[in-house]
């Protein structure tokens, strides 16, 4: 592909839980991934391709990378804004992730994760993103 950009994210709000929060009562780390899977869900469900479309078009997409930096501490009961920002997309899917204070603005992490096509008949890793995937993101495309 020519070097194309694209203009395709999704936000969620929602309020941290208790369950969710570490002795200190700030967010455990390992709890900042499910935000990152909620807000990536709401990403794919825009393109029509949540998890079923995915295994139903022939492929897994199982995550093979992932990062997070924890710039300033999320404590329990506090309104946060995720967001999701498809980066890359030819040869795998990432998906960059910042969690903001929804009061504020101020950033408070921010993260990404890397997916790869595995094609269900074979169980073999796809070097290029199919073309069942890319299709569905010719309406994102700018110029």
């Amino acid at each position: 592909m020519i070097d194309r950009k694209i203009d395709l994210s999704a936000e969620i709000t929602l309020i941290t839980s208790f369950q969710d929060a570490d002795p200190m009562g700030v967010i455990y780390h390992g709890n900042y991934f499910r935000y990152f899977e909620e807000v990536r869900r709401i990403l794919m469900q825009k393109i029509d391709y949540n998890y079923r479309d995915m295994h139903a078009s022939g492929y897994s997409w199982p995550v093979i990378d992932s990062y997070v930096k924890y710039v300033k501490a999320v404590p329990f009961n506090h309104q946060i804004r995720v967001t999701a920002t498809l980066s890359e997309w030819e040869n795998y899917l990432r998906v960059d992730y910042v969690i903001y204070d929804a009061q504020t603005g101020q950033r408070m992490t921010k993260g990404y994760t890397r997916q790869v096509a595995v094609d269900l008949a074979n169980q073999e890793m796809c070097f290029a993103s199919p073309k069942v995937f890319t299709d569905k993101l010719e309406p994102y495309f700018v110029d």
